[in-house]
């Protein structure tokens, strides 16, 4: 049987027009589809907590991190594809289902008591009120060094190094954890900003290492969705290439976190 596992870049064909001259040809296009969470513990049947539109890879990742950035779980039992008969086939792959070993730290029933979905540009629609969304659910710091300046400047090139998608469509973000001295941790690619962050802490969840690290790099800017989910993993510097907002630099200079923007090789604006 054909596997109709969706991949991360689809073929299309099309009409380029240039000043010199017009061709037609083969492109490549980032993948956005929906992913579905469904979140299930002893006792309690799996139930949907959350719908995003996501380019398709490291789904298990995306589902395991959003949850820990929601405050729901700080760990996973276990994650999979959902076999439910009634699904489609566009369907099999674009559901899956987390199960925890008891019951989630917060209730998702209570703020995802009916449809909840987000698009791919957006970490917290959804969200019942104003005041959930600047709501914080903050891990203990990243205890060890952080990166100096010059290596702060080295990290976007860095994580250019790993975005092959990116290379391949021109049409995803990226997230990065990386030490104190600019290493690679873990990469992850996705349409959606909010997204590359999640597969990041999902990453190191599912592998059993802790998501705080010395520095979190996102390839665009620094909204406070991005502030929400770097406090929540515990990382103690959020690197941005593009720019912060207000109030991304006021929760990071609350919680302690160190924010800089506009990061490239050749300077970095540090906001706290």
């Amino acid at each position: 049987m054909k596997d109709r596992r969706p991949g991360p870049t689809v073929r299309t064909r099309v009409h380029e027009l240039r000043a010199d001259g017009e061709r037609r040809h083969e492109d490549r296009l980032a993948t956005e589809e929906p992913l579905e969470i469904r979140l299930a513990w002893p006792g309690t049947a799996a139930r949907r907590v959350w719908v995003t539109m996501r380019t398709p890879g490291h789904d298990f990742e995306l589902a395991a991190g959003w949850l820990v950035h929601e405050g729901i779980t700080r760990g996973v039992h276990g994650v999979a594809y959902c076999t439910d008969t009634d699904l489609s086939p566009e369907q099999e792959f674009n559901v899956v289902t987390v199960t925890l070993d008891g019951p989630p730290l917060a209730d998702p029933g209570h703020r995802h008591d009916t449809f909840s979905s987000g698009s791919s540009a957006c970490g917290v629609c959804g969200k019942d009120s104003v005041a959930s969304a600047l709501t914080v659910s903050a891990a203990a710091r990243w205890p060890g060094d952080l990166p100096e300046p010059d290596v702060v400047r080295r990290l976007p090139d860095a994580l250019r190094e790993h975005q092959r998608v990116f290379e391949r469509t021109g049409g995803v973000h990226a997230a990065g954890l990386f030490t104190a001295a600019g290493e690679a941790l873990v990469v992850r690619e996705d349409v959606g900003r909010h997204n590359a962050v999640d597969k990041v802490t999902g990453a190191r969840v599912l592998a059993g290492a802790s998501p705080a690290e010395a520095a979190l790099v996102v390839s665009g800017r620094a909204g406070f969705e991005l502030v929400q989910k770097a406090l929540a993993a515990g990382v103690g510097a959020l690197v941005a290439v593009g720019a912060p907002t207000s109030l991304s630099a006021r929760l990071a200079k609350e919680a302690g976190l160190v924010l800089y923007g506009f990061t490239s090789a050749r300077r970095c604006v540090r906001y706290t």
